[in-house]
């Protein structure tokens, strides 16, 4: 196992601008750096680049319009920047368990209370989902699915939340029982799945940047991370074992979807139970919105306010107009990539990108736009100070990383294959740098490979310690993670993620309906 990363990551270290107690070949250009920093924070253009991404093509689901005319648009602007060979590459849009119907779109969403009081509900609709039959008018019913004996774990501190103990589901006998009581209530009628979450108040300030201190203890520690702040606390410990016959809640979720559909429920709503107005929504798992009702993930606010009335026995008539449309040709998208030649080695090469697919709830500006012009303006700045690169220098903008990796993992198994079954590519390949943990400054890198790949990449990041970018840990783990450098790990290929200040990201922004422009630090995301 140890000689099949070793080999790459090896070669990875050799073939950066190692500096000289490493090879006598290639010494770090402190001149150059020099150049690059005047580059990159007295003209950049990654505001720009990121106003065309979030402002006129965002949001941008995978397989959607607005993904495949943003992946062109990052083409058609490499391109125009002087970068060669630039293309979409089209790959299959299938995910691990189910091949999705093609591109999604919600074009417009619009809900109110009708009785016994008059108001606006916010929300956001669930991905591949359905339109409404128009506008329906109905009743609310709330359904609240029984749950099995307590899991004997403690109830979890919640400040100003009521202490709930955590339980296993039911067995399905449970579960059929009291869906089938359900049936004549929902049909016709606006569902509101599951009880009301109370959300604690938050104790910790969401714009946090770590010090100094805390990153190159980091550094000086195992182990290393790939994207974001890592949030503080150990482990969960042994799961209990669930009493036999009881379901998981996977189960549970699609017991009731399959009874909602089946039941003639106009519209689901489920809690976002998040603080604040923020709503994160994501997809209906199957993909396909014959085999759903129209879903909205309600904000938490008007959740309570509704479920609470339901509890006072009051009649809550609700309004929704909900128009969804689905895009078949999207079964096939695409990645967007453009390079900048190399010379002596240019049939090596040393990749940088980020996903450009997001979420639909806003315009996916920290998740992960900025990831994307990140690495366009650190490509930009080279090709702009006239740079020939020895290896070349290849962006990348994904799809699908949302729905599992997806256009990453199918880059590398097209390219490069895997270090067991590897394609003549893999060889040349040098490293792949990934950024896509928000708006936070990168300090670290962190790197699938040997300490001295590690040692490589703090070296060459020393002309830069004054502005916070400290250097680099090492990571052995081939399983595929959240982001897009772990396609290249997985393979036994140097993936680099970069570990950045989280602000704002997990509290906030991350697949939310606050993921705008306005959430973005500039001086952050020059120095990265």
């Amino acid at each position: 196992m140890f000689r099949k990363w070793l080999v790459p990551a090896l070669a990875f270290g050799l073939a950066v601008a190692a500096p000289a107690a490493q090879t006598a070949t290639e010494k770090i250009d402190t001149e150059m750096n020099a150049r690059i920093r005047k580059e990159g924070m007295e003209n950049s253009q990654i505001m720009h680049t990121m106003h065309y991404l979030t402002d006129v093509y965002g949001p941008r689901v995978t397989g959607s319009p607005n993904h495949e005319n943003a992946a062109k648009w990052v083409v058609a602007e490499l391109t125009r920047w002087g970068f060669k060979n630039g293309h979409l590459e089209p790959f299959e849009f299938k995910t691990a368990t189910v091949t999705p119907t093609g591109g999604w779109l919600n074009a417009k969403a619009a809900g109110h209370i009708i009785s016994p009081v008059k108001d606006n509900l916010v929300f956001e609709v669930l991905a591949w989902t359905p339109s409404t039959k128009g506008t329906v008018v109905a009743p609310a019913v709330q359904l609240i699915t029984p749950q099995g004996p307590e899991t004997g774990a403690p109830a979890p501190a919640l400040n100003n939340c009521p202490d709930v103990k955590p339980r296993f589901g039911p067995t399905e006998a449970q579960l059929k029982d009291y869906l089938t009581s359900m049936a004549p209530k929902v049909r016709g009628k606006i569902v509101f799945v599951g009880a009301h979450t109370c959300v604690p108040f938050q104790e910790v300030a969401p714009a946090k940047r770590q010090t100094e201190e805390v990153w190159k203890a980091r550094l000086g520690g195992a182990g290393g991370g790939g994207r974001g702040n890592p949030p503080a606390g150990g482990g969960r410990g042994q799961a209990a074992t669930p009493p036999a016959g009881t379901m998981t809640a996977a189960q549970v979720a699609t017991a009731v979807n399959d009874f909602l559909v089946a039941n003639g429920a106009l519209v689901r709503v489920n809690d976002a139970a998040r603080e604040h107005g923020q709503i994160r929504a994501f997809q209906f798992n199957g993909y396909d919105p014959l085999k759903t009702v129209p879903t909205v993930v309600l904000r938490n606010e008007d959740y309570g306010r509704i479920t609470r009335l339901l509890a006072d026995k009051l009649t809550v008539t609700l309004e929704f107009t909900i128009v969804n449309r689905s895009y078949p040709l999207g079964k096939t998208t695409y990645n967007a990539i453009a390079e900048i030649p190399g010379t002596d080695r240019a049939d090596e090469v040393v990749m940088l990108g980020g996903h450009l697919d997001s979420w639909h709830s806003a315009t996916g500006a920290t998740d992960n736009a900025i990831g994307v012009a990140t690495m366009m303006e650190a490509a930009r700045i080279l090709q702009a100070l006239g740079v020939k690169p020895r290896r070349t220098i290849r962006v990348a903008a994904w799809a699908g990383e949302e729905e599992g990796l997806l256009g990453s993992k199918a880059y590398v198994e097209q390219h490069f294959g895997t270090a067991e079954n590897p394609k003549p590519e893999f060889a040349k390949f040098n490293g792949y740098f990934n950024i896509d943990g928000g708006t936070g400054q990168f300090h670290l890198a962190s790197i699938f490979g040997p300490a001295e790949a590690g040692n490589v990449l703090t070296e060459i990041f020393k002309p830069f310690n004054d502005i916070g970018i400290y250097g680099a840990t090492t990571t052995t783990g081939r399983n595929p993670g959240g982001t897009d450098s772990t396609s290249f790990n997985a393979a036994g290929l140097p993936g680099i993620g970069l570990n950045q200040d989280g602000i704002e990201y997990n509290s906030h922004t991350w697949h939310t309906n606050l993921d705008t422009l306005e959430r973005i630090v500039e001086i952050d995301v020059k120095r990265s």
